[in-house]
Parts: C-alpha cells; sequence; structure tokens
C-alpha cells in the first residue's frame, strides 16, 4: 500500500487488488485503461496538477472495487472482456450515475450515439486532449462544489 499524505491520498491497492473505498476517495479520479503506458501517462498528468487517482487495468478488475466511490471515471473503449460501452452500460443499468469521459482511439458516429444514450459526458480521441481532459474532471469538482486542486478554487 502507498504511504498516505494528509489531504490529498488515499490508500488504495496495486492493480488487481480492488480498492479501499474511504469518504476521501469519493473525490478520486478512476482511470480504467488495459494500456499500462497510457494508465501511467494519464495518472502522471493528473497527479502532477493535484488529483488523487486510482488506476484499473480493466472493467473487470474496476467492478471490484466501489464504482460509487470516485468522482469520475475515465475509460477507455478498447479493452478486452468488457468494452467502455459495456461497462458503462453496465453501471447506468446499476444506477450508477458516475460522470464518464469516454477515450478511444477509433471514434465513429455510432459510438458517439451510443456514449449518448448512456449518459456518457464526453469523448475524446487518444491520445486525448490535456487541457479537455482537465477541463472535464474541473467541471466535475465545481458540480461537486467541491474544491478543484488544479485551480485553488
Amino acid at each position: 500500500m502507498r504511504s498516505i499524505k494528509p489531504g490529498n491520498e488515499v490508500p488504495h491497492r496495486r492493480q488487481g487488488q480492488g480498492c479501499i473505498v474511504t469518504e476521501a476517495n469519493q473525490r478520486q479520479v478512476a482511470i480504467i485503461d488495459d494500456d499500462d503506458a497510457v494508465r501511467n501517462s494519464l495518472r502522471f498528468l493528473l497527479e502532477v496538477v493535484g488529483y488523487s487517482v486510482a488506476g484499473f487495468a480493466s472493467a473487470a478488475e474496476f467492478l471490484e472495487a466501489e464504482p460509487t466511490g470516485f468522482a469520475c471515471l475515465i475509460l477507455d473503449h478498447h479493452m478486452p472482456n468488457m468494452t467502455g460501452l459495456q461497462l458503462a452500460d453496465r453501471l447506468r443499468a446499476d444506477g450508477v450515475g458516475i460522470p464518464i469521459l469516454l477515450i478511444t482511439g477509433s471514434p465513429s458516429p455510432d459510438m458517439a450515439v451510443r456514449a449518448a444514450e448512456l449518459g456518457i459526458d464526453r469523448v475524446l480521441e487518444k491520445p486525448p486532449d490535456e487541457e479537455e481532459l482537465l477541463g472535464f474532471i474541473r467541471g466535475v469538482w465545481s458540480q461537486q462544489r467541491e474544491p478543484s486542486p488544479f485551480n485553488g478554487a
């Protein structure tokens, strides 16, 4: 387990071990992407600007954690066993209304329509534009009326 920094980090287990849900990690961003390089680069970007991040290598790994324990999800579409749209569909069917940003290497009009039907907040092409990604998260924080570590609000 990682060390805990007061007010910023929350305890969580490494890949494949789920996540300990606490009140603090309800302000955590979850990244679900089977590509280690993408997941790690997104984690680095978000942690550099002050967000707490939990990374998951698959939809199944994420589902082992408490899906309602996060502020928002950054979700890859193309993953083995369960796609990002399938995971979003399952979450919505379970009544989980968490904000979702879907990232994909091959966007299509059909995907955009299905994402809209599932209430996915935004779809970005890989690699996602940093400002669009951070803007999505800042928007989530402002809607939750919580201070954002990015803008000090």
